[in-house]
This record gives C-alpha cells, sequence and structure tokens, in this order.
C-alpha cells in the first residue's frame, strides 16, 4: 500500500475515532461541568503541542524536509503550546481573561493545524521520512482538532456563563 494512502486513512480514522469519543463520552461530561472546569480539561492537554519542535530536528525527521513546512509547523505548536499553558494557569487561577486567552490560544491553535494540513498536502509530506512525527499528523492532529472543536462549542453554547451583564444606564430625567 502506498504511504499517502495509509497516511491518509491512519489520519481520518482518528479523525473519526476521536469524534466519536467527543461526541459519545467527552463532550456530555464536560456539559454537566462548570464552564471554566470543562475549559481547563479541554485546554490542558494542548500545553504539550510542543512535540511539534520535532519537525526541526534532523535527526528525528528527514534533513530535506522542506522549510516552509516545518518551521511554521514547528513554531506555530510551540506558540499553541505557550498560549495553552497561559490559558490553563488563567483558568485555574480565575482571572478575569481567562476566556479571553482561551479564545486566543483556540483560535491560533487551529489555524496553525489548518495551516499545517494544508503546508503538509502542498509538501506532499509523506514523500519525506518522517520517522516517529508521523504520529503527529496521523494520531494527534486529529485529536487536536477534535478537541479545538470542543472548546468552540462550549465558548459559543456557553458564552452566557463568562460575558459580565452590562449594566443598564438610568436616565437622568
Amino acid at each position: 500500500m502506498a504511504p499517502i494512502l495509509i497516511f491518509g486513512i491512519q489520519a481520518a480514522l482518528s479523525l473519526v475515532g476521536y469524534a466519536l469519543i467527543a461526541s459519545w463520552y467527552v463532550a456530555p461530561r464536560l456539559a454537566a461541568l462548570p464552564l471554566r472546569s470543562a475549559l481547563l480539561l479541554l485546554v490542558l492537554p494542548h500545553i504539550f503541542r510542543m512535540i511539534g519542535l520535532v519537525f526541526i530536528v534532523p535527526q528525528v525527521t528527514d534533513p530535506n524536509l522542506p522549510r516552509d513546512f516545518a518551521i511554521p509547523a514547528a513554531y506555530g505548536d510551540l506558540l499553541s503550546a505557550i498560549l495553552a499553558l497561559v490559558s490553563v494557569i488563567a483558568l485555574r487561577a480565575g482571572w478575569r481573561i481567562a476566556f479571553g486567552l482561551v479564545w486566543i490560544f483556540n483560535l491560533v491553535g487551529t489555524v496553525d493545524l489548518v495551516y499545517a494540513i494544508f503546508q503538509g498536502g502542498r509538501v506532499a509530506l509523506t514523500k519525506y521520512q518522517l520517522g516517529p512525527a508521523w504520529f503527529i499528523p496521523t494520531f494527534l492532529v486529529p485529536a487536536a482538532l477534535v478537541v479545538h472543536s470542543l472548546v468552540f462549542i462550549s465558548l459559543v453554547r456557553r458564552a452566557g456563563e463568562y460575558r459580565t451583564p452590562k449594566k443598564p444606564v438610568l436616565s437622568q430625567s
């Protein structure tokens, strides 16, 4: 079987599997939690997104891996991990800006993944020796996409839990 076909099957089945787990088991349990706690559980695993730095380690991946894929993928994951860490600290500490930080993390993290998927397809990623990094796009990226989706769903559906209502302005009559 061709590597591109194996890659596609693994990524697609991972995405379907994670989506089923999320919809059948994770989402119902998160809905029962306070939003801050639910988001903390969803964002916390993204601290480990620094794993994407492996794309710029020539001893692990093909040194000929195109830099226009490897560098944005590596540093986009690092930025996402840092934003996840700051978001987790803010959520845990109860900072007022916590939900705004989660929005920023989730937008940046999602854009990073979508851009890496696009770039990976453009450079024909499976033509290169990925070594253990093979499991990032076929196993970890689908999980991250599903978790990002759960974060977006939680933030949108439960916005009333973090938006402060505006106080009515009293007229001066």
